[in-house]
């Protein structure tokens, strides 16, 4: 699993320039503009990075020679969702490090917000898109990777305002119950789980 990993990394590692890129272009669409900022960069980034790390999967055709391994493809879509996930958590961190930067810098900016939230909400929102994302790039993978990537990006600006009121209220946690707060995260979970044993059989269909 190790070496699966490590593998992701490697087949990135020419691309790597790429996230800072994300980054910096959702910073400056969203930080001056946005008083929600923090969460939106975040998640474009951390998505973005998702998104960039199955495309090099396609292009190297990594799949095509994966299955030639001494590994089952339950491993390789394990590999493939910790490694989402690690990179995801990378892309949001580094956002939360941006807007640190931009409040010392221009506070004016950067509106106030919840350390942890900030980073708690990103996360889930990342994970229901990462298990809806997986399923359809392994079970259309090269024909439809491109399809599947613009219908996401797409979705993920019709969908900013809804979002964005949804973040609003969970920064408004008066107006949620303790029993919303603790089943939100236990259905994200039961989500991923679901999601990753769907990826596994509609890969294990797939002729490679």
């Amino acid at each position: 699993m190790l070496n699966l990993l490590r593998k992701d990394v490697i087949a990135i590692k020419s691309s790597f320039w790429i996230i800072f890129v994300y980054l910096a272009v959702f910073s400056f669409a969203f930080i001056p503009n946005n008083e929600m900022s923090i969460y939106f960069v975040s998640i474009y980034t951390a998505f973005g990075i998702i998104i960039l790390a199955t495309t090099v999967d396609i292009k190297n055709n990594n799949h095509r020679f994966l299955v030639t391994l001494p590994i089952n493809r339950k491993q390789i879509v394990l590999g493939k969702y910790i490694t989402s996930i690690l990179l995801a958590v990378f892309g949001i961190l580094a956002s939360y490090g941006v807007h640190e930067i931009a409040k010392l810098a221009a506070p004016e900016l950067v509106k106030p917000y919840d350390p942890i939230l900030s980073i708690v909400i990103p996360v889930g929102i990342v994970l229901v898109l990462t298990s809806i994302y997986m399923p359809l790039f392994y079970a259309l993978s090269k024909k439809g990777a491109g399809v599947i990537n613009v219908v996401f990006m797409i979705v993920l600006i019709v969908f900013a305002q809804p979002v964005g009121y949804l973040i609003h209220a969970f920064n408004n946690q008066q107006s949620i119950s303790k029993l919303v707060l603790f089943l939100i995260p236990a259905a994200i979970v039961i989500f991923v789980v679901a999601s990753y044993y769907l990826t596994i059989y509609l890969f294990k269909k797939k002729d490679l």
